[in-house]
């Protein structure tokens, strides 16, 4: 709306003020934001009728109005009024989204003149400026019909007048008219490709990978689809390019996908290497085995884990003093998988400069949270550390639980991150004392009452007297 909610704009166009001038006649919200406020009423006016009625009533005969009030009476709260507006709005081709919206309405007979109408008026280059506003109705209770006339009417559509809405902002539209274009088979698969690689819905993505792949069973143009898939940066696209190098007899390409930062990707590539009769995880030790190795990517390094032994854990542990920080986590990671994690080993690495590292090696401690040294954790809280630092150590002592995890969190109640300090907050809120809080109640009590404004007064000595503490 310009500038206007939906009452306002109804106030304007109750002046005769241009249509055009109150609303942004292609933004699907001004449209639905006009029909609610057209029937606003101010709560404290009486009787219970929209402003614009008391200033610029709608006369009886509807046959005169211009498109402005005759965009009021589409709208209106009388159901009557509204019939009688469907029959006059032919006039003004302007008020289509307005007959769009009475497709869906609660009275039956102006729903079914809608319905009659919006079927006469709408043709294919309507369809494809109101398929957004279409879709966007075709959510509310009894919006489908709109949405079956759009298919029928876009079916008939060109690949340039789909065109508009590839490109659309709004992942539903894109999803309808690449269906479309699927099955009217108005894109090459080179283009099917494209769109995968390009586009951000996974809906979409999936869609037209798959359909680019089906069509080459009967075309067989490989090189101008794989490499579109291959390069994509989602995932989900290039798995499916992966996949589809077997098809093309390209089998050998995939080893290249072994070390692929997704998960996805590495899978598909061992599954097609294995039918080609590659060993993926001879491949992958292969990679490893040379921790020095400067261009080791991270994926075969999570890669030899996903499919290899415990026994593989000797080829992970001297990569976790690698110079790459992708390596070392993903080293981290690996062992956790295997089932091979050292925590004396690993508890080093909590200091480490890149937080990724960082990040997984707190993952992979958690398990043994309990065993780890509190007192040396604790020291990784001050403020003086690295944020990542700070986080992984907090991220143990809170698994920990007890007295030690309420003595960080409330430590890092005035930590400079505000993140970090929300988090302390709300560990605080939620701890409960165990049984190591025996002894330790002159501490508990000191603690609390130092985060007492995170606490109700009545909560407040609920928590101290559960852990000991006498009023």
């Amino acid at each position: 709306m310009l500038g206007d909610d939906g009452a306002a704009a109804a106030i304007r166009l109750a002046g005769d003020a241009p249509l055009r001038s109150t609303l942004d006649v292609a933004d699907p919200d001004d449209w639905m934001a006009l029909d609610a406020g057209v029937r606003e009423v101010a709560w404290y006016r009486k009787p219970f009728v929209p402003e614009w009625e008391h200033s610029a009533p709608l006369p009886a005969d509807l046959s005169r109005l211009g498109e402005s009030r005759l965009a009021l009476a589409l709208c209106h709260r009388d159901g009557r009024i509204r019939q009688e507006a469907l029959r006059q709005s032919v006039r003004h081709p302007g008020l289509l989204p307005l007959i769009v919206i009475r497709c869906a309405d609660w009275a039956g007979p102006v729903r079914e003149l809608a319905r009659k109408l919006l079927g006469e008026a709408l043709d294919v280059d309507s369809a494809v400026g109101l398929a957004p506003f279409i879709l966007r109705v075709g959510r509310r209770d009894r919006g489908a019909f709109g949405v079956d006339v759009l298919g029928r009417v876009l079916r008939q559509a060109s690949h340039g007048q789909l065109a508009p809405l590839f490109g659309d902002p709004d992942r539903i539209v894109r999803r309808f008219a690449y269906r479309l274009a699927v099955e009217g088979r108005l894109l090459s698969p080179a283009e099917l490709a494209r769109a995968a690689a390009l586009d951000a819905d996974t809906v979409v993505q999936d869609l037209c990978a798959t359909a680019a792949l089906a069509a080459l069973g009967h075309e067989g143009a490989y090189e101008d689809v794989l490499p579109a898939l291959l390069s994509a940066r989602n995932p989900r696209t290039r798995s499916a390019g992966v996949t589809g190098l077997r098809r093309a007899g390209w089998s050998k390409q995939a080893e290249s996908f072994l070390s692929d930062r997704s998960a996805l990707v590495r899978a598909c590539a061992r599954y097609v290497v294995r039918q080609h009769g590659g060993d993926p995880v001879a491949w992958y030790r292969d990679r490893c085995s040379s921790p020095g190795a400067l261009a080791l990517p991270p994926g075969a390094v999570i890669g030899l884990a996903e499919c290899g032994t415990r026994a593989d854990a000797a080829l992970l542990r001297p990569l976790l003093a690698h110079q790459a920080a992708g390596v070392r986590a993903r080293a981290v990671a690996g062992l956790r998988e295997l089932d091979c994690v050292d925590a004396k080993q690993l508890r080093p690495l909590l200091d480490d400069p890149a937080a990724a590292v960082v990040r997984e090696t707190a993952v992979a401690l958690l398990p043994s949270a309990k065993d780890q040294p509190a007192d040396w954790l604790l020291r990784r809280t001050d403020s003086e550390r690295p944020r990542h630092v700070r986080v992984g150590a907090f991220r143990l002592l809170d698994a920990r639980g007890g007295i030690v995890a309420l003595r960080a969190a409330v430590g890092l109640l005035d930590d400079p991150d505000p993140k970090l300090r929300t988090w302390a907050g709300q560990s605080v809120q939620r701890w409960r004392p165990s049984a190591d809080v025996r002894g330790c109640e002159a501490e508990v009590e000191q603690l609390l009452d130092r985060s007492r404004h995170l606490f109700s007064e009545y909560v407040l000595r609920r928590r101290k007297w559960a852990a000991g503490v006498s009023s």
